[in-house]
């Protein structure tokens, strides 16, 4: 029993479009897992049979590049994404400390979701942004020095802009 909701007809169709404009490229996997998580946030297991006939694959090859790489999502995420660095400059600065009180103050350890949908935690092995560390992202923006007063200040932002 699948605990993932149903696509909607409107996802559906999204799904199809994308296929439809990117499927004779030339190697057109990657583009259409990338479009398809762009679109609706994640890759649905509903998707790889559509795939695999688009670019004349097996299911098989289709699930196991989507489980490969951790970038892709196989379950819907919150309407946040909250990211933390756990490279070893993060680490070196705190980070480690950061991730538990994260997971305590979001009740949720990596890969979950809040309750109310809001928010998805994960850890990332690189922001780049190692000067300032540790540091999140959230959602697109990078976050540096980020205390766990400033955590928690991050997610109340987040909550009230809703």
């Amino acid at each position: 029993m699948s605990t993932t909701p149903a696509l909607s007809k409107e996802q559906l169709k999204a799904v199809d479009d994308i296929l439809a404009r990117l499927k004779d490229e030339p190697g057109p996997l990657f583009p259409i897992l990338h479009a398809i998580q762009d679109e609706l946030g994640w890759v649905p297991d509903e998707t790889v049979p559509a795939i695999a006939k688009a670019l004349n694959r097996s299911r098989a090859e289709i699930h196991g590049v989507i489980t490969f790489y951790h970038h892709f999502r196989r379950h819907p995420v919150g309407k946040h994404m909250v990211q933390v660095c756990r490279a070893e400059a993060c680490q070196s600065m705190g980070s480690e400390a950061l991730e538990c009180h994260a997971k305590s103050a979001l009740g949720i350890d990596y890969h979950g979701t809040t309750a109310d949908g809001q928010i998805s935690l994960e850890a990332v092995y690189c922001l780049g942004n190692c000067a300032l560390s540790p540091s999140i992202r959230v959602n697109d923006d990078i976050v540096g020095k980020v205390s766990k007063e400033r955590f928690d200040e991050v997610i109340a932002e987040l909550r009230s802009a809703q």
